[in-house]
């Protein structure tokens, strides 16, 4: 598969949210131009692009969250950094093993629901809330130095610790994996 939605190869900060935001803008215009059906239906035996969206903002919510706690409390709860912060080339190459090996969406796996009556004021909502989630996660991440990026590391449900650099990243990375999903099971 030939990824539609490309990350490019962020390093900074600044250049990490400019790839957000960049990123989440060409995936909303994309989910946008889908028809309405095509969006709340299931792709053959997968998620439908709407199960995606949802997704993608349930784990970029808590991602957010964490970045806008007090430092000392992340560090108290889940320490420093032993390891410099790796590359996005080597996290999606690290993420595509654990898919590999059978690793699921678990607790951030969207909840089954019916398919809507109003598809257009459905997807409204969906994308409005994908939207709150990256557009907090972006301004949250502004607030962040590039040292304390690579200091304070985060739990990450299928990589294990990762520096806020590193989650960041996989953040970025994530949501580019799921809009190339959706782009190639569309009929």
């Amino acid at each position: 598969m030939t990824p539609i939605f490309d990350t490019k190869a962020p390093v900074t900060g600044a250049e990490i949210i400019g790839e957000l935001r960049r990123l989440h803008d060409e995936g909303d215009a994309y989910l946008r131009s889908l028809p309405a059906d095509i969006f709340a239906r299931p792709q053959g035996e997968k998620w439908s692009p709407a199960d995606h969206v949802r997704h993608l903002a349930k784990s970029s919510r808590p991602v957010g969250m964490a970045l806008g706690l007090p430092r000392f409390v992340l560090r108290l709860r889940f320490g420093r950094a032993k390891d410099p912060s790796r590359a996005l080339s080597v996290l999606r190459e690290a993420y595509l093993v654990r898919l590999a090996e059978g690793v699921t969406a678990g607790r951030f796996t969207p909840t089954p629901r019916a398919i809507p009556v109003d598809g257009a004021t459905d997807r409204e909502k969906m994308l409005a809330e994908w939207n709150a989630a990256d557009e907090n996660l972006a301004r949250r991440m502004a607030a962040w130095s590039e040292q304390d990026l690579d200091h304070y590391v985060l739990p990450h449900p299928a990589l294990g610790r990762l520096t806020v650099r590193e989650m960041l990243l996989f953040t970025l990375y994530h949501n580019s994996h799921h809009l190339n999903l959706v782009a190639s099971r569309v009929p």
